[in-house]
């Protein structure tokens, strides 16, 4: 069984910037049982996010991958990650494993989050990495590289020890952690968040449902058909020329395009925040002939906006009650409230109380799931001792 390092006592960082130098690091981390895992990333003037550092902790190993480098194979990281035999170890991981997700076609597996973590262990919502390495590795964060031009080469020493820093404090944030939920049985339940973050799915995109996020505030089917047309355009086009959606066209402009339908350039340019040159050029030809492939569906063809749910407004008494049992049931387990139930959830909560809520499933129904349905029938009543809300149950 491996040992962990003294502690505070880390393995100075080292670069890697061949492929030659990459498969002996991987090898020797898959035989560890945990390896520690940040990125460094550029997204500010692409579509798709730069990868440009990998940073992994071993027990005898820090390294800090140029994934820029000239030549550089990363394939011998991909199986590391593959590797079910090897927990990968992450603060806040979501864009982290949507980067390796783009990168390899799969997910990290298996995953643990210390925030999430932190959050199951009574750190409160979104516990920060620096908090975290205060409280439990006695160490403090040097944030003078956050915001560092990644891409830019070479790295230097100062970038290199910050980047390395992420990923020496996180193993003794993750082996306390770990201790820590397994001591009081929860580590079950950080393995039920990692299922959604671990999921392909989570990061997969469908330009054709692009429209969804601009709420739209009508009805009207053949102004929605545009804008699904019209969106699912953006993003592929965004998607083809890798610069963010924003900077090919803003939402604001996109709404009137789909609100217009222009059918030539000299209409296309007339829209607020359309250039003659954009309109009269390549992407503006490709979406003119999406705004006519939009005109000409049949109504049967066109989206509508999805359906409010059907069914009585929940009572604002009674949603109030459900959020002083949160807020007492998380008090009580030491687990942050916004882990437990959302205010969207305590709202169809009071008003239905359906089946697939995350909040009466798993863990959370245990926690907290139960006592809201008995708090919903009358059959639990809330009530003061000393200074703590007490549940009272009849009997």
């Amino acid at each position: 069984m491996s040992r962990r390092p003294p502690p505070h006592t880390d393995p100075d960082p080292v670069l890697i910037t061949t492929t030659e130098e990459l498969v002996p690091l991987c090898e020797r981390l898959r035989q560890e049982p945990f390896v520690t895992v940040d990125t460094e990333f550029m997204r500010e003037r692409t579509y798709w996010p730069e990868l440009c550092v990998v940073q992994l902790g071993g027990e005898r190993d820090t390294a800090v991958v140029d994934a820029l480098a000239p030549g550089l194979d990363l394939s011998p990281l991909g199986a590391l990650l593959a590797d079910e035999h090897v927990t990968k170890v992450f603060h806040a991981c979501k864009q982290d494993v949507e980067i390796f997700y783009l990168r390899f076609g799969t997910t990290p597996q298996p995953l643990f989050d210390t925030q999430i973590a932190a959050m199951v262990a009574g750190f409160g919502d979104q516990a920060s990495y620096d908090s975290l390495a205060r409280a439990l590795a006695n160490a403090s964060i040097d944030k003078a590289h956050r915001f560092s031009d990644w891409s830019a080469r070479p790295l230097s020493p100062a970038q290199i020890a910050y980047a390395a820093a992420d990923v020496t404090h996180l193993r003794r944030i993750y082996v306390a952690l770990r201790d820590r939920l397994a001591r009081e049985g929860r580590l079950d339940w950080v393995a039920e968040e990692m299922a959604e973050l671990a999921d392909p799915a989570t990061y997969a995109t469908d330009p054709d449902r692009a429209w969804e996020r601009l709420r739209p505030r009508t009805g009207n089917r053949r102004f929605l058909g545009a804008l699904r047309a019209v969106a699912a355009w953006r993003e592929r086009e965004a998607q083809r020329v890798n610069i963010p959606r924003q900077r090919l066209v803003r939402d604001e402009s996109l709404l009137e395009v789909a609100a217009t339908a222009p059918a030539d350039a000299a209409a296309l340019a007339r829209v607020r925040g359309v250039t003659e040159g954009f309109a009269r050029g390549k992407s503006g030809t490709s979406l003119l002939a999406a705004i006519e492939e939009a005109r000409a569906l049949p109504e049967d063809a066109l989206p509508e906006l999805p359906r409010e749910r059907v069914g009585p407004s929940p009572s604002p008494a009674l949603v109030a009650l459900l959020k002083v049992l949160l807020a007492a049931k998380a008090e009580e387990h030491q687990v942050a409230p916004k882990l437990l139930a959302s205010s969207e959830e305590l709202d169809r909560l009071a008003a239905e109380a359906p089946a697939d809520l995350p909040a009466l499933t798993g863990w959370r129904r245990r926690v907290f799931g139960e006592d809201a349905l008995a708090l919903r029938g009358g059959d639990l009543a809330l009530g003061v001792e000393g200074r703590r809300v007490r549940l009272i149950r009849p009997g």
